[in-house]
């Protein structure tokens, strides 16, 4: 039985909110993460002529060339976190598959990998299992590169990151950005609370070149953790709580459905 996209990214949630009652060493203090947020700045444009390299091929390829002239949805990611960036990422595909527009032809789903040491194959293997087969990971451009280009871009968008040295980790916003397809930054969101008709709006209204506002400050962390309490934060708490309930709730509500069909089915 194969489960829908949308339950198995949650799951990836309730799995970690079923990790964050055990205790986490971290070295990052509230002064460190203050600046970790996602804050682009009005007229914010991410710079098309920096190069990466395509992690599904090895090749050289500049943001422009990703976007391809067509809006799109900017997920900076660390490849090699299995904490909330893997969940992020599903739950951003399933909404993109859910908006019913074209992959690659009406919008471009762009990845980008702040952390150097995942390699390609980790940025590889990561993406493609949570997309999963078909045309949106045909058309994603999965970018890794140095920290120079990669803080080219984090910086001109206003994605700001910190790397903690004790646990070898990133706190990092978990955001994503809609840039236009001559890269200005139309709306900046969070994967986590996202819906289909939200995010088809505002890549239609990219399309059309048209910014939203942008002054929201997201600071939602994948890091969530409190050095001066030794929890995680209570906002982190109640949006993985609620994507467990939810994800308990569709499973349910899965099991009936195929129970019921099971009961309809004719004796053989």
């Amino acid at each position: 039985m194969r489960v829908p996209g949308v339950i198995r990214a949650r799951l990836g949630l309730a799995a970690v909110l079923a990790c964050l009652g055990q205790p986490a060493a971290a070295g990052l203090t509230p002064k460190d993460l203050s600046g970790v947020a996602l804050a682009p700045l009005p007229g914010a444009r991410a710079p098309l002529d920096v190069a990466f390299t395509d992690a599904a091929d090895g090749r050289p390829l500049t943001l422009g060339q990703a976007l391809g002239g067509r809006p799109a949805l900017l997920l900076p990611l660390d490849y090699a976190c299995r904490n909330v960036c893997d969940p992020m990422l599903g739950l951003a595909g399933t909404a993109l598959a859910a908006t019913g527009l074209a992959p690659g032809t009406d919008f471009r789903l762009v990845t980008l990998g702040f952390n150097p040491r995942a390699d390609a194959a980790t940025a590889r293997a990561m993406v493609a299992e949570q997309l999963g087969p078909g045309s949106l990971l045909a058309s994603a451009a999965v970018l890794t590169g140095g920290p120079g280009p990669v803080e080219a871009v984090t910086r001109a968008v206003g994605y700001a990151y910190a790397y903690d040295r004790d646990t070898q980790s990133y706190a990092h916003p978990a955001g994503a950005l809609v840039l236009t397809g001559d890269g200005r930054v139309a709306r900046a969101l969070s994967p986590l609370a996202i819906t289909a008709r939200d995010l088809r709006l505002a890549l239609v209204e990219a399309g059309e070149g048209r910014v939203g506002g942008v002054a929201d400050r997201l600071v939602l962390l994948c890091y969530g953790y409190d050095p001066q309490t030794g929890v995680y934060t209570p906002l982190i708490r109640r949006i993985l709580a609620a994507s467990g309930v939810v994800t308990v709730l569709g499973i349910g509500l899965l099991v009936l459905g195929l129970h019921r069909h099971s009961r309809r089915a004719p004796a053989a």
